[in-house]
């Protein structure tokens, strides 16, 4: 069991029979009454969102998710193919399925495929990553002081901000869970 107030991003629980994905929350302590948990949360087999408030003692069963690692092998431009590294079967998925991680990850990339009750529900991709920069303003040193920054796109297509000095070319680290720059690549 996992009560509301243990809830935080990627958590796994079922409500009514069915699993559900924590997408975002927030812990509330109003000035008056009682605290609570403002959840948006997926339903993992039917994709819908909903939004809505737990009393933080609330439980609910958690939700038993498989992973697995797998390798991105391509698109056919409606379906995202994955590989099990171990019996080399292949997978489809759908867009919504793969829509996060698809930001963050080549082909050929390992990714982490979750599962509830065999069927594939939600990839994630490697916590950080180091992705070539394609397309940005030419860099220049000096005026650092105030942390300024300047939008850069990355050989996925995810654009980001990124320091004045880092140039088009450049590999740099990004934290996959905030979509931000970390520094440049050490590979």
């Amino acid at each position: 069991m996992i009560s509301a107030g243990d809830f935080r991003k990627g958590i796994t629980f079922e409500m009514n029979g069915e699993p559900h994905v924590i997408l975002d929350f927030q812990h509330v302590k109003p000035g008056k009454g009682s605290p609570f948990v403002r959840t948006k949360y997926k339903n993992i087999l039917t994709g819908a969102t909903r939004e809505e408030a737990f009393n933080p003692s609330d439980k609910f069963p958690k939700a038993h998710i498989e992973t697995k690692k797998m390798q991105y092998l391509y698109s056919d431009g409606e379906l995202y193919y994955f590989m099990d590294n171990e019996t080399f079967d292949q997978i489809p998925l759908h867009y919504d399925q793969v829509e996060e991680a698809l930001k963050f990850t080549r082909e050929n990339d390992e990714v982490t495929v979750k599962f509830y009750k065999g069927a594939p529900f939600m990839v994630e991709s490697a916590q950080f990553v180091d992705l070539v920069i394609t397309d940005t303003e030419p860099g220049f040193a000096g005026n650092t002081a105030q942390g300024a920054t300047k939008p850069a796109t990355v050989e996925t297509g995810f654009t980001l901000q990124v320091p004045l000095f880092i140039n088009e070319g450049e590999k740099i680290q990004i934290d996959t869970r905030t979509g931000e720059y970390l520094g440049r690549s050490k590979e």
